[in-house]
Order: structure tokens, then C-alpha cells, then sequence
């Protein structure tokens, strides 16, 4: 006759056949884990290394799910050998991310112990904000069959901190991304010397004329002082009468820029329209970075 253990300790419910397999569930983040031949007691969700409670993350943003002191692991010369494969299913159940086993290349094993395993996610292209996602973990065990999976749904919303307004415009995303760090920025906290770029992805409702649309962008920054740190008219000036391709219109168009060292004060308020020069369609981005 089996014997069944339950236990309610905060807010983790831990349910044990036996001391081989195992589920888990954190009520506040709905974060399940079950594990077959492999144990975790501590899985969680992570945001620049600290642990978070949250499950709604900003396009761009960077999260994972850790899993702390995995035990059940064969060792062969004090090594382990595991495996890891994460999966993206939006809410329609479709499969949009994939990845191939993430320790595919550590052939000779593993020597940590305690052993602890993360899974990444940017929160970026194909995943889009507005939509609700379920992101899957699966660790295995090469030498023998143990598996551990875990499993969360997520939102992915867009950067608040940028205000938009538009006029007969469409658009699919609209972010700041760091060239150097590469890497969307979602806490508009920038350095200086860094390629800065504000990006428009999937703008709609320009002007085609024979296949191409006739923008204008400009860009402008003011510090807390006032001063005016960059003030560009038009960057697309020179395109007057050639034009964009709307292929490549749609798809992406960027503003950037590098601010060098210098008496900067935070915020620095940012500025970027974009118009059409063939129609009164045009879209504008605000927002304040902090420059550290």
C-alpha cells in the first residue's frame, strides 16, 4: 500500500509519491514543477538575480527560472551530465520558441554541488507585448532517466514609461535597445558611450507610392537644466525624393544616438516623431532616461 505524504508550508504545496518523484506549486506565481527521479525543493523566478514574485514582465525584460540543489543525478567521476530544453507556447498553444539542449556542449559533465540550473527568456521578438505565454523547462539526466520540468504562465506588457501618441499610425512595438549590452532596455536606465537606439517596429498607415513611403523623423533631448542635448530636425532628410522601401519601413525604423561624458542632468527627456511627408499620418515617443 502506497503511502502518501501532503504538506502545506507557506505558499508551496508539496505532494510526494515517494522519494523519487515529486510535485510542487507556488500559489503565488502559479510556477509548477514536478520532477521523476530528479528533486528540487526551491524553484523560482528570478529578475537581475533577485528573486521576484512577479509574473507580468516588460518587453525586453529578462527573467528566469532557477532551480536550486537539484539532486537524483548519476555521477560518473564525480560529474553530472544534464540536459535542458526550454519551450514558448502562446496562448493559442502554438509552439513560438524552441531552444536545443542548452548543455549539449558539456560533454565531460558537470562538477557543481550544489548544483543549480537557470532558464533564460527575454521577454523580446517572437514574443510580442499585450499577449499571455507559458514557458516550459525540461531537465534530464543523460546517464540515467530522471527528469525535472517546470512550467509558469507570463504576460508580457510594454514599456509604460514610453508615452505614445499617434495620428492614423499602427504599431507593433515600440523600445529602446542597447547596442553595446545588446539588449532591449526596459527600465530606460542607459550609459554613456553607448549606441542608444528607439526603434519602431510594424508602423502602418504611411503613404505608398509605387511601393515606397516618404517618412521624416527627428529626434530631440532636453536635460532637467533644459539644455538642449541633441536636436535633430529630420534624419531622414536626404530620402525626400527617393523614399523608403515599405518592406523595410514596416518592418523596422531607429532613431539613435551616443551621449558623451559630460554635465548631463537626469532625466534627459527624449523626443521622437515620425511623419509622413505624403500624408498627415505621424507618431510620436516620449520618455525620460536616466543616464548612470
Amino acid at each position: 500500500m502506497r503511502t502518501i505524504y501532503i504538506s502545506i508550508i507557506g505558499i508551496l504545496l508539496f505532494v510526494g509519491c515517494n522519494f523519487n518523484k515529486s510535485i510542487e506549486k507556488d500559489f503565488t506565481t502559479g510556477l509548477y514543477t514536478k520532477g521523476d527521479g530528479l528533486s528540487c525543493d526551491n524553484v523560482f523566478l528570478s529578475v537581475n538575480n533577485e528573486k521576484t514574485k512577479e509574473t507580468t514582465f516588460i518587453y525586453g525584460q529578462k527573467f528566469k527560472m532557477v532551480f536550486d540543489d537539484i539532486r537524483g543525478f548519476k555521477k560518473e567521476n564525480g560529474n553530472v551530465f544534464p540536459g535542458m530544453v526550454i519551450s514558448i507556447i502562446d496562448d493559442q498553444g502554438d509552439t513560438i520558441m524552441q531552444s536545443g539542449d542548452l548543455y549539449e556542449d558539456y560533454s565531460d559533465g558537470i562538477a557543481l554541488s550544489p548544483l543549480t540550473l537557470s532558464a533564460a527568456v527575454t521577454a523580446a521578438s517572437p514574443i510580442i507585448s499585450g499577449n499571455k505565454y507559458t514557458m516550459y523547462v525540461k531537465i534530464r539526466d543523460k546517464k540515467e532517466r530522471g527528469t525535472l520540468t517546470g512550467e509558469v504562465n507570463f504576460n508580457v506588457v510594454s514599456n509604460d514609461q514610453i508615452i505614445i501618441d499617434t495620428e492614423g499610425v499602427a504599431f507593433n512595438e515600440i523600445y529602446l535597445f542597447s547596442r553595446e549590452r545588446n539588449i532591449v532596455i526596459p527600465d530606460n536606465k542607459i550609459k554613456y558611450n553607448e549606441n542608444i537606439y528607439l526603434i519602431f517596429e510594424g508602423l502602418d498607415g504611411f503613404k505608398e507610392v509605387n511601393g515606397m513611403v516618404f517618412p521624416g523623423l527627428s529626434l530631440k533631448a532636453r536635460d532637467d537644466n533644459d539644455n538642449i542635448i541633441l536636436d535633430y530636425d529630420d534624419l531622414f532628410k536626404g530620402l525626400d525624393e527617393s523614399g523608403v522601401e515599405i518592406s523595410n519601413f514596416n518592418t523596422r525604423i531607429s532613431s539613435h544616438f551616443i551621449l558623451d561624458p559630460g554635465e548631463i542632468k537626469n532625466p534627459l527627456n527624449l523626443d521622437v516623431t515620425v511623419w509622413d511627408k505624403k500624408s498627415n499620418a505621424r507618431i510620436s515617443a516620449k520618455t525620460e532616461l536616466i543616464i548612470e
